[in-house]
């Protein structure tokens, strides 16, 4: 693979590893394990295993070594690392390198799963958790001390949609040492520069924007050659989050189409954002792409002015009214996944933040009246007339 491709030839062409035969499609190797020559072999290669060499399924698979170099290379990293889920990989990579006694500071605004693994778990086990208004940098400052180990949070925050300034976090984080991690799920790769900006470690939920098509789990940590070798994989091969071959192959081919889909559907979003801003109905359109977004400026130089596929309605007529403009829609299905050819609302107060309590939802904006709206393939002039309809209706 050439590293002067551009992304589109790189989501195609990156990391395909032929057999013999030569095979077009890459090819999925259902196996749990692997046979050796003779017994010298089997045991040099678990003194050192080669490049193209594999042990077990739950350590490696070349069919899962594809897709780890092909995402890595879209994303300008070194290496990465395939697990089960988006939060097997949230978990992997935040507990592979802490331990009892470290610090951590952390975006409050976050996805109700990535808070449990903060508040509930790394605390259960002696890690100390600092959490800030990712937005603002003298939180951070404030919080960062010489003795923090990692920062953490979402480029695009779960479902407020507020904007991290990546690189300015990351001076801050570097100055004592600690090291950067960023679930960067809504901005997905395409948009994607945290490596760029000093990200030192990145995940993703492939099971959104990488599949977008609603048919695999799976997830990814990218960052360089010595934190994924030597940090995650002996945690992750050890406590067997890994991603299947058929699952890993599923993710290949969402790989190869993931550009075009994902710039339609973030073009759709700024359309719809544009049609309903200002709607009678609501009392608010959270979109990055929108020029009255609190962070706006940030998201022309952090994602090439581009706001993402997913955007939040906040109907004033709370709960109640929330779920009329949901049941209202003919074209959207409800469900509580996003990144989807299909379009997608989700009611987070009731469903993916349901467990948050009523101040914590408060103070990141999570109201009774929020529906956040995966933005999918389908026509934008159908579905701003689908989702007006249902404002009107709920209204």
């Amino acid at each position: 693979m050439s590293e002067d491709w551009n992304e589109r030839t790189k989501a195609v062409h990156g990391g395909v590893r032929r057999s013999q035969y030569g095979e077009v499609s890459e090819a999925i190797f259902l196996t749990q394990g692997f046979v050796y020559d003779s017994a010298e072999a089997a045991e040099a290669r678990f003194i050192e295993a080669g490049d193209d060499e594999f042990i077990y399924a739950r350590y490696g698979n070349p069919t899962v070594r594809m897709f780890e170099e092909r995402i890595a290379a879209l994303e300008g990293c070194e290496d990465g690392f395939a697990t089960a889920s988006g939060m097997a990989a949230v978990n992997g990579a935040l507990v592979s390198m802490l331990k009892a006694g470290d610090h951590v500071v952390s975006s409050r605004a976050l996805f109700g799963s990535c808070l449990y693994i903060l508040e509930n778990i790394l605390t259960r086990y002696g890690v100390e958790v600092t959490f800030v208004d990712g937005t603002d940098l003298e939180q951070w400052r404030d919080a960062i001390r010489p003795e923090t180990k990692a920062v953490f949070f979402e480029s695009l925050s779960n479902p407020t949609l507020e904007v991290i300034d990546i690189a300015a976090v990351a001076e801050l984080a570097h100055a004592v040492g600690a090291l950067v991690v960023v679930d960067n799920v809504f901005a997905t790769p395409v948009f994607s520069r945290a490596a760029e900006l000093g990200a030192d470690v990145i995940i993703y939920s492939a099971t959104k924007h990488i599949d977008g098509q609603g048919r695999a789990l799976g997830g990814v940590i990218l960052g360089s050659r010595d934190f994924i070798r030597g940090t995650v994989e002996p945690y992750m091969k050890h406590t067997g989050g890994a991603l299947s071959p058929f699952s890993a192959w599923i993710l290949l081919k969402g790989l190869e189409t993931m550009p075009l889909r994902v710039r339609a559907q973030a073009d759709t979003a700024q359309a719809i954002a544009e049609a309903l801003d200002g709607h009678q109905a609501l009392a608010r359109v959270l979109y990055p792409g929108l020029k009255d977004h609190a962070q706006h400026d940030l998201v022309q130089t952090q994602m090439g002015g581009r706001g993402g596929t997913v955007l939040s309605l906040d109907l004033k007529g709370g709960k109640d009214a929330a779920f009329r403009f949901l049941n209202a829609m003919s074209i959207p299905v409800i469900s509580n996944n996003l990144g989807d050819a299909k379009s997608i609302a989700t009611h987070p107060a009731t469903t993916t933040h349901q467990r948050l309590s009523d101040a914590q939802k408060d103070a990141l904006g999570i109201t009774p009246g929020l529906v956040r709206f995966s933005v999918g393939l389908e026509d934008a002039g159908d579905l701003i007339a689908d989702l007006t309809r249902a404002l009107e209706t709920a209204g």
